[in-house]
């Protein structure tokens, strides 16, 4: 706990009863114990409110790009596709049309 090991939590406790008293060291205890569990809720709080912002903000990135897709065409296809035989030709096998003009 803390890097504290069973020596110095001694020492603690000691220091502890020196200086608040045998009487009011259980009250102390138990209000610090009280205390604790209080902060330990609020931070699971806090982080499970977090969360919840954050799956809402994604949740509202993904309806505007389904928004934008549908309504623009933006998104998912971002350029039209390019059919796979270019119009002169290049580069296919294909035997190529026959000019017009007899040649000498």
């Amino acid at each position: 706990m803390f890097g504290i090991g069973m020596p110095e939590l001694l020492v603690i406790a000691v220091i502890a009863l020196l200086v608040v008293g045998p009487k009011k060291l259980p009250d102390i205890a138990k209000a610090l114990g009280k205390s604790l569990s209080e902060f330990r809720k609020v931070t699971e709080s806090a982080t499970e409110t977090i969360k919840e912002t954050l799956k809402t903000d994604e949740l509202k990135k993904d309806m505007d790009g389904l928004k934008d897709s549908l309504l623009y065409g933006k998104g998912e296809e971002k350029e039209a596709p390019v059919p796979p035989a270019a119009a002169d030709g290049a580069g296919s096998d294909a035997p190529k049309p026959a000019d017009s003009k007899p040649q000498p």
